[in-house]
């Protein structure tokens, strides 16, 4: 009896221990159940919000579609002024070198100005060369006029002379020898008159002063016209800065170097005129119109973007301009999309330094109004 007791007490214990067991199971079956419409109400608002996302994505694209052309093949141009010397000769100062800032006037270098100071010295010694030979020639015609009076006064006595020989001549009392050699002497006097005219009218004429030039004698004149080229190669051996920028190309730029007439010794880039020059796809080109809005961004500067607008569009492609044109009238022809320069103005002062040459990418709206 004991023994059944107890085991009945046992069987009792072990009941009232399973009791909270099978209570926490429910309990967890209760808290899942009630999880489960959140977790669905989760999934379909993602299964909605999803198709939303994507419908306002391609919305986006079709609303944006067409409305702007982009290209990255697009470059920073800037002014580039090439410099050279007027004069030949050799540099003996050079006051800039590479990637120097100047400014509109500063010297740039100087050519050795020793043989046209000496050409500006013949010219002044020719000017007066010329004025001594005008003197010369006006005192010359003053000394015509004493001859041609001294040559009438001569003509009178020989004629005088001539008279009587012919009045003896008729008389019988002279020899036919003496009335030629007074004719003669007429002639010669009559002659030298001629002469002595001519000499004076040539010497007034070279003496006197141009009609084209008030004045001024011919011969003055062009000695004056030298000096002054003279001068004028003089000045030119001081090379000035024609605009203001950065040097470039300065390699020639040595004390000693011989330069030549013409050719460039460096170059200044003017980098206060920058603008884009933009490679469109000739499909891109049938809204494109001068005057509508442009965005550029600089590979160089991410963050930097900048306001423009279409300048000017090329005249021709690329390949139509470039120094060997592509000949198409073969039979193995294929055709390949043609690039055309456009010319994107900046509107704005750029912080960064614009470099001539930065890649960019020029995105053109074409529902702005154009030209």
């Amino acid at each position: 009896m004991d023994m059944l007791h107890a085991d009945k007490i046992s069987e009792q214990n072990d009941g009232m221990e399973a009791l909270p067991e099978r209570h926490q199971e429910r309990t967890s079956v209760d808290t899942s159940a009630a999880d489960m419409p959140k977790r669905r109400r989760g999934r379909w608002a993602v299964m909605a919000i999803v198709p939303v996302i994507l419908i306002a994505v391609a919305g986006y694209f079709w609303l944006t579609s067409g409305q702007s052309v982009t290209t990255d093949n697009a470059y920073v141009q800037q002014s580039r002024v090439s410099v050279a010397t007027e004069v030949g000769g050799r540099i003996v100062e050079a006051n800039v070198s590479e990637n120097d800032l100047v400014k509109q006037g500063d010297i740039l270098f100087r050519i050795d100005p020793a043989p046209y100071e000496i050409a500006l010295a013949q010219a002044n010694a020719a000017i007066a060369g010329a004025e001594v030979q005008v003197q010369a020639l006006r005192t010359s015609a003053a000394g015509s006029s004493v001859d041609i009076s001294a040559a009438r006064e001569d003509i009178e006595f020989a004629q005088a002379t001539f008279e009587r020989q012919r009045a003896l001549m008729q008389r019988g009392f002279t020899t036919k020898a003496e009335f030629e050699a007074a004719q003669h002497a007429v002639e010669q006097a009559r002659e030298k008159l001629r002469q002595a005219q001519a000499d004076a009218a040539e010497s007034r004429s070279l003496a006197a002063n141009a009609i084209s030039m008030p004045g001024e004698n011919p011969a003055i004149a062009s000695a004056k016209v030298q000096r002054e080229q003279a001068q004028l190669n003089l000045s030119r051996t001081i090379v000035r800065a024609p605009s203001s920028g950065r040097v470039a190309q300065a390699d020639r730029l040595q004390l000693g170097q011989m330069m030549v007439s013409g050719l460039p010794a460096l170059t200044i880039v003017v980098d206060k005129k920058s603008w884009v020059e933009a490679n469109f796809k000739e499909t891109d080109l049938a809204e494109m119109k001068v005057g509508q809005k442009a965005k550029i961004t600089f590979d160089a500067y991410p963050d930097l973007k900048l306001n423009g607008h279409v300048a000017s569009i090329g005249a021709g492609t690329g390949s139509e301009f470039s120094v060997l044109p592509a000949q198409n009238a073969t039979g193995n022809w294929v055709k390949v999309t043609q690039r055309v320069p456009v010319r994107i103005a900046i509107d704005e002062l750029s912080p960064r330094p614009l470099i001539a040459g930065l890649s960019t990418e020029v995105t053109v709206d074409i529902r702005s109004k154009g030209k």
